[in-house]
């Protein structure tokens, strides 16, 4: 599977266990889907469309009625990679087997040629059900992958085949269906994450706004590809990553010393972190009183980059511009100065971008072709980003 096949439909069967999907969208964005949850009007009787908004980040309709102009039951197909309905009912089951299109989630199962999960969860009886089996039978027959329900208590004291599988049995069997491939396997990848801070007294720094949410985005996605990964993380709040070695810094100076230490040994070197230009002339030992609080005098930094590629062998650089002007111009002059194989170019007028869940920009690659992202997950991106240094990488 290419890592740039992202997009997936959550769709939502009306059954008790909907409000188990939530967790299931969470845990596929962790691994860097991006989810657009699909409800049938009855699964609003469980969870509400604002829950699937706010933890989505999508706008939800249910029925082709809904949004006309924007041609859902088309666009939503178009764009999707995959499909995964959980909980899917009994009647869900036998309109999707029947090709009934009479709600937007059947119609966009019908309009999409994405593969497809089905996640049964019903009472036992109504699994066991010839005509349920046979509906099961039809779709497998078509390429659907559907799990087997768990077994064990559902409402009340019935127990049996039937319950909602746990949210990892789901991930696990999803990625195995899907293919995603180790195609950063026996790789080192080094990336660089949050903002560095420079002491200007014991309690008062320069900083930025940068969360290090796409640092840690791409460390994990490298993770995940089979990649042996350490983070360079400066003033961020996570403090382990399962499997993925954290190296803490906080300012500058410190962060050069540990990507000094790692980066000949890196196949990959992804700069994410935002890095501060400058650093105060005097670090005070104690608190500057406000009243003597008139000047701070400064010194530049070092360019990190600039330090790295005089040391650059066979390695892939990725680097980050956040610029408010003159976006690929701006990018370009900064990929040729500091000798990149691509770089990552956003708009960061008014603070956009810095701290949230997704992203907008343009990808710049060395020969000068340039790719235009719309919004989309950081996740989304880790992963493009992974994909263009590993063919240059070759």
């Amino acid at each position: 599977m290419s890592a740039t096949n992202r997009e997936v439909i959550l769709g939502i069967g009306g059954g008790i266990a909907a409000y188990k999907s939530a967790d299931l969208l969470r845990r596929l964005q962790d691994f860097g889907f991006d989810v657009t949850v699909v409800p049938t009007p009855a699964s609003l009787n469980f969870v509400g469309a604002a829950t699937w908004e706010a933890l989505s980040g999508h706008p939800v309709t249910t029925q082709v009625w809904e949004n006309v102009h924007e041609v859902r039951h088309i666009k939503l197909g178009k764009n999707a990679d995959y499909f995964i309905i959980a909980p899917a009912t009994a009647d869900l089951i036998a309109r999707l087997a029947i090709g009934r299109a009479d709600d937007l989630l059947t119609n966009l199962v019908l309009a999409s040629e994405a593969r497809k999960m089905v996640v049964p969860a019903m009472h036992p009886s109504m699994w066991r059900n010839a005509a349920t089996q046979a509906n099961v039978a039809t779709l497998r027959a078509r390429g659907f992958l559907v799990m087997e329900p768990d077994t064990g208590r559902l409402t009340g004291e019935d127990f049996g085949p039937g319950r909602f599988p746990e949210t990892q049995k789901i991930i696990e069997n999803f990625l195995g269906f899907i293919g995603i491939e180790q195609d950063l396997a026996g790789k080192q990848v080094l990336v660089t994450a949050g903002g560095t801070r420079e002491a200007i007294d014991p309690v008062r720094f320069i900083g930025n706004k940068s969360s290090g949410k796409q640092g840690i985005a791409i460390a994990k996605a490298a993770k995940r590809r089979g990649a042996h990964v350490k983070v360079v993380v400066a003033n961020v709040l996570v403090q382990e990553i399962p499997g993925i070695e954290l190296i803490h810094v906080e300012s500058a100076d410190q962060m050069l010393e540990a990507l000094l230490a790692n980066f000949d040994s890196c196949d990959i070197l992804v700069m994410a972190a935002a890095v501060a230009d400058a650093k105060p002339t005097i670090q005070a030992n104690e608190k500057i009183k406000k009243n003597s609080f008139t000047q701070i005098d400064l010194v530049p930094n070092p360019d990190l980059l600039a330090v790295l590629k005089d040391k650059k062998g066979g390695q892939i650089m990725v680097g980050f511009a956040a610029e408010t002007s003159d976006l690929i111009a701006s990018a370009e002059k900064k990929m040729d100065a500091k000798g990149l194989d691509l770089i990552y170019v956003n708009d960061v007028s008014g603070g956009a971008i810095f701290g949230e869940d997704q992203t907008e920009g343009m990808i710049i690659l060395k020969n000068g072709e340039v790719v235009a992202n719309g919004k989309i997950s950081k996740d989304t991106l880790a992963n493009s980003l992974l994909d263009y240094a590993l063919k240059q990488l070759g």
